[in-house]
């Protein structure tokens, strides 16, 4: 309606034919053909009103729209009738003998010795071993056909959480074991429900920042058994498949947010809301997460009740100690000659993972390792789903024994036997540092990262000499100085650098 206003003003104000003269009403304009710039400028000023009032309904109509979208969530949640909702069960936990007989004191003398923290009313005793989770039989079977020796941590003081029924948030590093312990109580949840009817969707979701991740999830679950009950996704996907009819989300009871932090990192915060306003209140959900900083904090009192909480090692993100970190401060062209270097001593010693902040960079290292003679192949966003899945599978079986990849693989993967990483360009944080050296050391086992860092990595010196002295590593002469010369605040970043490497530098000392 403004537009066509406007399109009638214009046309009031247009000049009429030369040797006559127009006169209207509402506005009163006189032209003639003596006067066309003024009746142009008039003109322009009208357009100019008329648009500036199009953006300003524009702007409350958005305002308007968000409003009634936030209405129809409270809406959504508040027109729950859990009367008419199938009864559910969640509550599978009965306290093993072994465990009952241990006394507070020596619960508490374990948890200090494993660095575990608990918050809240009424969390259930640790256990120490897969018997005294009170699994049932054929999940105990299929543990110990598998494999699996002795739980971490975060699963001795998980699992009694998880099969209690409660709603929990577990803060642990990153290759602590987290998918068992969430994805064995969901497996004893599924088989408790009722059968799902022609048309039901899953009763257990699975949500995770990247399809690799979702994917890993997965193949998890796939060893104990493969099930449509189980769905795992990223957010932007469940909700294409909700929108496209393709499932519902009528029969979940158990919902898993892995790495939450890592999904606000990447702006998934509405979808999240969206995706838990379609799943029935009385859930039992379970948030996971490597940190615990506020906007998580928020996240879980909107999406959780009446929470338990269990962290291993600090609330702040801090290095696996298991880890050796090496740092050398370079110039940025010395950076090639000096992989080349590493690369004769470690090659044979395991897979490599490499990291480079670009994806062109990444594409080009990956391509000069390979003319100098070592299994190498690339894997970052630009490269196609089936590519990268191929990339992965390739490296996961040992047909290549290296890979360099932007931060899209530095979260989540879980590869086993992967011996160093290398920063070869720096990250542009220390969250992303660490994240990236987490991929080596999993699940017990020793590890090594290998960091080239340069005066373009300047204000990650400080926070970087943080972290290797947390981990009680060697800091480098040569990093402290850049700290008192630079200062060393947080983030990272830097100009854009050379060929191979990323923003912040990376080059190869040969070109």
């Amino acid at each position: 309606a403004l537009c066509t206003r406007a399109a009638a003003a214009v046309a009031t104000v247009a000049p009429a034919p030369a040797g006559t003269t127009a006169t209207r009403t509402r506005p009163r304009v006189v032209t003639t053909a003596a006067r066309p710039a003024a009746a142009a400028a008039a003109a322009t000023v009208v357009v100019a009103a008329a648009m500036a009032a199009v953006a300003a309904a524009t702007a409350v109509a958005a305002t308007v729209v968000a409003a009634a979208a936030a209405t129809a969530a409270v809406a959504t949640a508040a027109a729950w009738d859990l009367s008419t909702l199938p009864v559910f069960e969640k509550n599978f936990y009965y306290e093993h003998p072994d465990v009952t007989k241990r006394s507070p004191q020596e619960y508490e003398d374990w948890k200090r010795q494993h660095d575990i923290t608990v918050n809240g009313k009424g969390v259930p005793k640790c256990v120490y071993t897969f018997e005294e989770a009170s699994f049932p039989e054929y999940v105990l079977d299929e543990v110990m056909r598998l494999g699996f020796k002795n739980p971490t941590p975060i699963q001795c003081q998980g699992w009694p959480m998880a099969l209690s029924g409660r709603d929990m948030v577990g803060i642990s590093a990153t290759g602590s074991g987290k998918t068992l312990a969430f994805l064995l109580p969901a497996i004893v949840h599924i088989n408790a429900q009722p059968y799902l009817q022609p048309g039901d969707g899953p009763i257990v979701l699975m949500i995770a920042p990247t399809r690799e991740l979702a994917v890993q999830i997965q193949q998890e679950a796939n060893k104990f058994g493969a099930s449509s009950k189980i769905k795992n996704t990223t957010p932007g996907r469940m909700i294409d498949m909700l929108s496209m009819g393709k499932t519902n989300l009528r029969r979940v009871t158990y919902l898993v947010l892995d790495e939450a932090d890592r999904m606000l990192d990447m702006g998934f915060e509405p979808q999240l809301r969206k995706i838990v306003s379609q799943i029935r209140p009385d859930r039992q959900t379970l948030m996971w997460s490597a940190t615990w900083p506020k906007e998580i904090v928020s996240l879980a009192h909107d999406f959780l009740t009446d929470f338990i909480q269990v962290t291993v090692g600090s609330l702040d993100l801090t290095a696996n100690k298991m880890i050796r970190q090496v740092v050398e401060v370079m110039d940025d062209h010395q950076k090639y000659s000096a992989l080349m270097q590493h690369m004769k001593d470690i090659y044979e010693g395991g897979r490599i993972i490499i990291f480079c902040e670009t994806k062109r960079g990444a594409d080009e290292l990956s391509r000069n390792m390979r003319d100098s003679r070592y299994g190498c192949k690339a894997i970052h966003g630009n490269k196609s789903q089936e590519e990268r899945d191929w990339v992965l599978k390739e490296f996961k079986e040992g047909k290549t024994q290296v890979l360099v990849a932007t931060d899209v693989a530095s979260r989540g993967l879980d590869i086993k036997d992967i011996r160093y990483v290398i920063n070869f360009d720096m990250p542009k944080n220390i969250e992303d540092y660490i994240h990236r050296i987490g991929r080596t050391a999993r699940a017990g086992m020793k590890g090594n990262a290998l960091s080239f860092f340069t005066t373009e990595n300047s204000r990650l010196a400080g926070p970087l000499v943080k972290i290797l002295e947390e981990a009680e590593q060697v800091v480098p002469s040569e990093l402290r100085n850049l700290v008192g010369r630079f200062g060393g605040g947080g983030g990272g970043g830097g100009r854009g650098g050379g060929r191979g490497g990323g923003r912040s530098g990376g080059g190869y000392g040969r070109w």
